[in-house]
């Protein structure tokens, strides 16, 4: 089925979202000047919907568009929405144990690292304290942690993460519908890891490496990218792909807190031991895609599905 391809909607709005987004990390930067967790957060949380905005900037307001039922707003479940939300915590796990392999880190039941790193934020006696929380706990902390990444992104975290979702997996899954699978997930993955940069480059993620952050977290969206848009395309619903997002989002600290050593480029599923867990998924998306779906859509245009 041939698709005509009109570029100025996905130009229209890599250019506005850029804009809009550098914009607001900009003046954050200068009228923060000492960069608060709570100030951060709050200026991160609006950043994540200004690609909601720029895409319905271009739809509404530059295209007239009478709708937006092609982002696929849908929240009928199907399967593949296990894929989004518990199986994210799987391969978050997956991802700690590969972290386990790489020189300089280590299993740390006792959460010894953990508490390293969180010397770099609070007083003794803070840390002290929140020990005692731990212990006063009912369930083992690893199960809390799961439990509230569970909770979380299929929530407030899938609220925030559809800001972003809409957009990627939503309106730019729908301006690259000409383009193959392989094509458009390079693509949407390119521009989301572009769109992350200031907020690299203010800490996010990589707070001891930003430079090397911004080339870090780029590959991550690249590599991540074609498991967001599979899911996607398999439950027809960014919707999925929103919870997914928020998902990992929530989860990301499991994969750090029982290890020791290492830095912010190795540690975690944005480090290198998360690149090697994602390349390990995809070929494991690509073998069931291939071999073992009925339906196979790795190989074929997006307009195809």
């Amino acid at each position: 089925m041939e698709v005509k391809n009109n570029r100025k909607p996905t130009i229209y709005f890599i250019v506005i979202v850029l804009t809009l987004s550098y914009l607001l990390a900009g003046a954050y930067y200068l009228l923060f000047p000492e960069k608060d967790k709570i100030s951060f957060t709050i200026m991160a949380i609006v950043y994540m919907f200004m690609p909601f905005v720029s895409a319905l900037v271009v739809d509404k307001l530059i295209m007239k568009r009478e709708n937006l039922k092609s982002w696929s707003i849908n929240f009928k479940p199907n399967k593949w929405f296990l894929a989004a939300w518990p199986a994210v915590i799987i391969f978050v796990f997956f991802a700690m144990a590969l972290n386990i392999l790489w020189p300089g880190i280590s299993f740390s039941p006792n959460m010894d690292g953990f508490w390293e790193r969180m010397a770099q934020d609070f007083t003794p006696e803070q840390i002290e304290m929140q020990k005692i929380q731990l212990k006063m706990l009912p369930l083992p902390y690893w199960l809390v942690l799961i439990l509230q990444a569970l909770i979380a992104g299929f929530t407030i975290n899938a609220v925030a993460g559809f800001g972003e979702e809409s957009a990627w997996r939503g309106f730019m899954v729908k301006e690259y519908r000409h383009l193959n699978f392989w094509d458009a997930a390079m693509r949407i993955g390119i521009v989301w890891g572009i769109w992350h940069a200031p907020l690299i480059l203010m800490g996010h993620n990589y707070p001891e490496h930003p430079l090397i952050g911004v080339g870090m977290m780029t590959i991550w969206c690249l590599l991540v990218s074609p498991l967001f848009l599979y899911v996607r395309l398999k439950t027809k619903s960014v919707i999925a792909a929103s919870i997914m997002h928020g998902t990992i989002n929530a989860s990301a600290a499991i994969a750090i807190v029982y290890l020791a050593g290492g830095n912010d480029l190795t540690l975690g599923i944005t480090g290198f031991s998360g690149f090697i867990a994602l390349l390990i998924v995809i070929g494991l998306m690509i073998f069931y895609d291939l071999k073992l779906a009925k339906h196979p859509i790795t190989n074929r245009t997006i307009a195809g599905e």
